[in-house]
């Protein structure tokens, strides 16, 4: 049987995850990991992607023969190679596939890589010797552990990161009679407020299930977003922060308070009114199966977290400071926000250089210092 990721129910009815091995047994390094990953209240979202992550890695050790404390940083460059592998030939069915797809992408090897390399750094603050380090105790830009991947060893540079090269990725964004045709789609006020919120402020789905009454201001048009644990799972991912919005979400926020929400007992903004059971917050699936029906009804794909994208490359086209929107957006730092939403398109980038004074509004307008004909041209 093979290694495999399975649900836990915490006491608190928290929701966690574990792996075990081909005899069903608890993977205790492993576990101990993930317990504390919730114990600092990472998201079981998150959890749970680092549970598939550390199987795979199990796994691939499993084939290689390898104990998880006698890894090499060589082992690591294997299993980077083994992840890119089709199942068949992971398992040694299949040797040689010519003209094949990588299996994993570059961005998701990446991101177990980084996995892994979480999983040794916990353990060696907890007394664990590895031959193959030394950890710098430096966190990457993103949060995540870099030091272990910093030495392939042997023929390597020092200092180059076992990491697979990654292409720029253009976050998707809705045009406005895309944003349009989903608010229309809305049959509830409560849904037209869920996603009129999350393009008018650019918060993810997460924040946006985890609102509580008080956390909209409608007197000064605002709203909240804060950090806590929430019945339905929902998290914020960063820390707490405020987003002034437009007066018509407050008033739509009314309406449906005074239309939908009625006298319902429950402190949170998005709950259920019209499937059991009522009065308890929505969750992700409950609004994953409201995104389906309105795509059936746009007739297009869209996502909750493209309204994020969209409010952010809204606000940057429109000259918004990136230090702003960072602050909206709730970014660890502006570079995440630069390097995230650098994909303006060359017309924005033409406008942007006529502001400046740089280009011609016109762009076939005189004045081009370097063309041809002009004083100095020998």
């Amino acid at each position: 049987m093979p290694w495999s990721v399975q649900r836990v129910i915490q006491p608190d009815g928290e929701e966690s995850w574990t792996v075990t091995d081909p005899s069903y047994d608890v993977v205790a390094p492993v576990d101990r990991f993930l317990a504390h990953l919730g114990a600092v209240d990472r998201s079981p979202g998150t959890v749970r992607s680092y549970a598939f992550d550390l199987r795979d890695f199990f796994t691939f050790l499993e084939q290689s023969q390898v104990r998880w404390r006698d890894v090499q940083l060589e082992d690591l460059g294997r299993f980077a190679n083994w992840l890119s592998l089709a199942p068949a030939e992971r398992s040694g069915q299949l040797r040689h596939l010519t003209n094949r797809a990588e299996h994993c992408s570059a961005t998701t090897i990446n991101r177990k890589l980084s996995a892994v390399g979480s999983f040794y750094q916990f353990h060696q603050q907890h007394g664990a010797a590895f031959e193959f380090m030394p950890l710098t105790g430096r966190r990457g830009r993103s949060g995540a552990w870099k030091p272990l991947l910093a030495h392939l060893g042997g023929s390597a540079r020092p200092g180059k990161e076992l990491k697979r090269r990654t292409p720029a990725r253009t976050p998707r964004t809705l045009n406005p009679g895309q944003v349009s045709a989903v608010l229309d789609a809305c049959d509830h006020l409560r849904d037209r407020l869920l996603f009129g919120l999350l393009a008018g402020s650019g918060m993810r789905i997460g924040e946006a299930l985890g609102l509580r009454h008080e956390d909209i201001d409608s007197a000064a048009c605002i709203v909240r977003v804060r950090s806590r644990r929430n019945a339905n799972n929902a998290r914020a991912k960063t820390g707490d922060r405020d987003i002034p919005v437009q007066a018509g979400l407050v008033r739509i926020f009314a309406d449906y308070l005074f239309d939908e929400y009625g006298t319902l007992d429950c402190d949170y903004v998005f709950v259920n009114l019209w499937s059991e059971p009522v009065g308890r917050p929505m969750t992700y699936q409950a609004v994953l199966d409201l995104v389906s029906r309105l795509r059936a009804r746009t007739g297009f794909h869209f996502t909750p977290h493209q309204f994020r994208h969209t409010y952010a490359t809204d606000l940057l086209r429109r000259n918004v400071p990136s230090e702003v929107v960072q602050k909206l957006l709730g970014h660890s730092s502006v570079a995440t926000t630069i390097d995230t939403y650098s994909h303006l398109d060359i017309r924005h980038v033409r406008k942007a250089l006529a502001s400046a004074g740089w280009l011609p509004d016109n762009p076939e307008a005189d004045g081009d210092t370097f063309g041809p004909n002009k004083k100095g041209d020998g």
